[in-house]
């Protein structure tokens, strides 16, 4: 199915025309702009896709001219090749709908400014994961319309050969329920749920006031926990099942031997398996538990005896680890589901020991973190040693003198190079060429997480508007002209690669998921046959359709940066 057939599934936009679907959604030409709008108090920039510089007018909803102004001189964006000039709409401050009017370009989209922007969009990708909640029902009074029955309970699952112990031979049968479902598949990894798990984590410990008192109508709403945690504790319950209780080792991953077919859960049955013990799953883990243990001890009377449970499971874990340095996943020879393998282990070793000093204030953490850390860089699923100086860096005042200002040399240095990246940038964007690979959506909103570190560090403006210009490029401002995240914005995706979202009989995907986003590596195209990617220009490489797991699938990792971003912005963007 080519691109002017898949638009024809988008639905209508907000000032009621139905979208004609075209392949001019993509065509250059056109006046880029977020389509969940702005935040009144918020950096507001619109892309004019023009070879020269032009005057521009903001139109209100009666049609009449409220801010008048002429583009940047434009520049080639590379990743696009499309010049690109940027028309400033700070001015605009007044609540409303509008319009941006460039002569000879098509109008824009309507976009609203409003004090709430980004509340629905926070709140509806955190839901998210309740709607992918591994083990459990999903009641009509909770998930509405994409209701569904149980699947996979996990309580009979067996020891793989290549996860076999002493205390557990393969065969073993044990029970590991909850978690959530990893991406468009109906696996369980616990290198990606280390990542996911502590950027939610996060979005409380930095944003607590936004978080609490936050009903997002999940079954544990009311009981006096924000459910950020209520719902990052559905898959910290499943991940304290994932360790070996004979010695602290840590299963990679909880999988079938291969990938359903595009089946709703409860249909999936084949037999579910624990598969390997690494080392990075036992450093994730006692990364993520260190930090719950942490951060949970706040809501001792509503998880007792939790925090201490946890603090103990990653303890154990980093004594595994400590002992198995270099374990290694290798992907056994009958199972054929994701790797997340994983040889480089220094910023493991790094995050671990990050916030297990955080945790304990024992200084042999402390030293292992300096041992094992390195250089901030943008942090990924397999490269997570920033998490640690984002940890270390938010809890200064309990470092010594020198490994806190480390700290924030390194957070303060990397969000500095990003925001450099994003002033020269014709797109006003960080993301380089290189940065379009497979979930390229979350590399956006990663490299958002970091800008707004900057910003918390500091104060400084200019490191907030980067992070915003981030979250506008995936909710819109970006050269295909598609928010990338399910069911919000002006044109969505509609047929990601995600098992419920194709099989549960419903038009719409489940909502609030992000779409990995352009990829250029097109690694799909073997299986996918039929498929056409429009270009295989870094920024146009996407596709949405349901085959096409290297554009469009959707996935845990990259739904946290978007929750993180959405919930920060709204939470920090002063009020005018």
């Amino acid at each position: 199915m080519r691109w002017c057939l898949l638009l024809a599934a988008l639905g209508a936009v907000a000032d009621g025309r139905t979208h004609e679907a075209s392949s001019a959604a993509a065509a250059a030409g056109q006046v880029r702009l977020n389509q969940l709008g702005f935040l009144p108090g918020a950096q507001k920039l619109a892309v004019v896709e023009s070879d020269e510089a032009r005057a521009f007018e903001v139109l209100d909803a009666r049609g009449e001219v409220v801010l008048r102004g002429t583009t940047t001189a434009p520049a080639r964006w590379e990743p696009a090749a499309r010049d690109a000039a940027i028309a400033d709409l700070g001015a605009l401050a007044a609540p409303g709908h509008y319009r941006v009017r460039v002569r000879g370009l098509p109008l824009s989209d309507p976009f609203p400014v409003d004090a709430q922007a980004y509340a629905a969009l926070a709140d509806a990708s955190l839901k998210s994961f309740y709607l992918i909640r591994a083990g459990t029902p999903l009641e009509p009074a909770h998930a509405g319309r994409f209701a569904r029955a149980a699947g996979h309970p996990d309580d009979a699952v067996e020891i793989h050969a290549s996860a076999a112990s002493p205390g557990r031979p393969a065969g073993t049968v044990v029970s590991a329920p909850a978690g959530w479902y990893d991406a468009g598949d109906y696996n369980k990894y616990v290198v990606n749920s280390g990542i996911t798990t502590w950027t939610l984590l996060a979005a409380y410990e930095h944003f607590p006031a936004f978080f609490r008192g936050r009903e997002l109508g999940i079954p544990e709403s009311g009981n006096g926990v924000p459910d950020i945690l209520d719902e990052a504790w559905w898959n910290l319950r499943w991940m304290l099942a994932m360790q070996d209780p004979g010695d602290g080792g840590v299963y990679h991953k909880l999988t079938n031997l291969r990938f359903n077919g595009m089946v709703m859960p409860e249909q999936a049955r084949e037999r579910r398996y624990m598969v390997g013990r690494s080392t990075a799953a036992a450093l994730d883990f006692a990364a993520v538990m260190a930090a719950a243990s942490r951060i949970y001890a706040g809501y001792e009377a509503q998880f007792p005896g939790q925090p201490a449970r946890m603090r103990a499971a990653a303890e154990a874990a980093w004594r595994w680890a400590q002992a198995n340095p270099d374990a290694v996943y290798r992907q056994p020879a009958d199972v054929h589901t994701g790797a997340y393998g994983d040889a480089k282990l220094d910023d493991e070793f790094a995050w671990a020991a990050a916030e297990l000093y955080l945790l304990t204030g024992e200084g042999a953490y402390l030293d292992a973190f300096q041992r094992h850390a390195r250089d901030a860089d943008v942090p990924n699923w397999s490269n997570v040693g920033a998490l640690g100086w984002i940890s270390l860096a938010a809890h200064g005042q309990r470092l010594p003198a020198a490994t806190r200002a480390s700290a924030e040399k390194q957070v303060g240095g990397l969000a500095a190079r990003l925001a450099a990246q994003s002033r020269q940038s014709p797109w006003r964007l960080a993301m380089q060429s290189a940065d379009f690979v497979w979930g390229s959506s979350a590399v956006a909103l990663n490299q958002g997480i970091v800008l707004l570190q900057g910003h918390r560090l500091t104060g400084e403006r200019a490191y907030l508007d980067a992070a915003q210009s981030q979250l506008d490029y995936v909710l819109g401002r970006n050269p295909l002209g598609v928010s990338f995240v399910t069911g919000h914005g002006l044109r969505t995706p509609m047929h990601v690669h995600h098992r419920p979202s194709q099989a549960d009989g419903i038009a719409e995907p489940v909502p609030g998921l992000l779409s990995g986003g352009p990829n250029p590596r097109q690694q799909d195209l073997a299986d996918c046959k039929g498929v056409a990617y429009p270009s295989t220009l870094p920024a146009l490489s996407w596709i949405d359709h349901a085959c096409s797991y290297a554009s469009n699938e959707t996935a845990i990792n990259w739904n946290a940066p978007l929750v993180y971003v959405a919930a920060a912005i709204q939470a920090s963007t002063p009020a005018l």
